[in-house]
């Protein structure tokens, strides 16, 4: 899930004008304040036992500002449980980014969006291979087309996990594609898929992606997110996860409670 301010902090994708190219159109809905008691009236009909924050596009000259306001709702309003932060890998800063994030105790990672090639880039690489020893995994979030990418960077650096983000962006007049990159991916036991960011299909097409996420990846090795409040451009939460609980009821009592809450629990080391 993402909180943001727009009005009392920069983020470029929310403040600039004109708005970027965005995979579901017109996003300028989401360019208003999105706090916790958002979130609890969003997801106010689940029993929402812990939260995972995603870093949310914040300034990239001050990722540490970011950290300090998700610090403050914290102490606040008790949530998120944990925190993904902003990272630039092949940034001359990066040593010192990624030492400040490991400092805190409720940071377990950091995301970027690489460009295609980008993860084969020896400099970026160089930022990567610091994330393991600092206790942080990486949360990718790229389209399937850069898995081929992302096996090479699972195969070379296999201590440190990957979290695959929004399922790697199936589109549907693509799905053969996408089932055959997300196979090669699968491969790694130390890659992990979320189930989200599915509102370019359609529902039929939505289901078939979770289920063959699970499939591939199993269900030890999948977790459902929202993408909260970015799928609210699409769905209501409690549609989402509706979906989402009407997909797996051919799965045991065990392997739902692992994609609803389990894996979640121990890849973000919310114990």
């Amino acid at each position: 899930m993402h909180l943001w301010d727009p009005r009392a902090h920069y983020y470029p994708w929310l403040c600039d004008a004109p708005p970027i190219a965005f995979r579901y159109g017109d996003y300028r809905a989401l360019r208003r304040p999105y706090l916790a008691a958002d979130y609890r009236a969003d997801s106010a009909a689940w029993p929402v036992a812990r939260t995972v924050y995603i870093e949310a596009e914040w300034d990239p000259k001050d990722p540490q500002g970011e950290m300090d306001f998700i610090a403050g709702i914290r102490r606040q309003a008790g949530f998120p449980t944990v925190a993904i932060a902003q990272a630039w890998l092949d940034a001359g800063d990066c040593a010192a980014v990624l030492e400040a994030h490991a400092r805190r105790e409720f940071v377990r990672g950091v995301r970027h969006k690489p460009k295609p090639g980008q993860m084969d880039d020896p400099r970026w690489r160089a930022g990567y291979a610091r994330l393991a020893p600092l206790g942080l995994h990486f949360e990718l979030q790229a389209p399937w087309r850069q898995v081929g990418e992302a096996a090479r960077l699972a195969g070379d650096f296999p201590g440190t996990a990957i979290v695959l983000n929004h399922a790697g962006l199936p589109l549907a007049d693509q799905m053969e594609g996408w089932r055959g990159a997300m196979r090669v991916l699968a491969g790694f036991p130390n890659v992990m898929v979320k189930i989200s960011g599915l509102g370019n299909l359609n529902k039929p097409e939505s289901r078939a992606a979770a289920l063959a996420v699970i499939d591939l990846f199993s269900p030890r090795r999948a977790l459902f997110a929202s993408n909260y409040p970015v799928d609210s451009l699409r769905a209501s939460f409690d549609a989402i996860f509706r979906e989402f609980d009407e997909a797996t009821r051919g799965f045991s009592e065990a392997e739902r409670r692992a994609l609803f809450h389990d894996n979640a629990v121990r890849i973000y080391r919310m114990e």
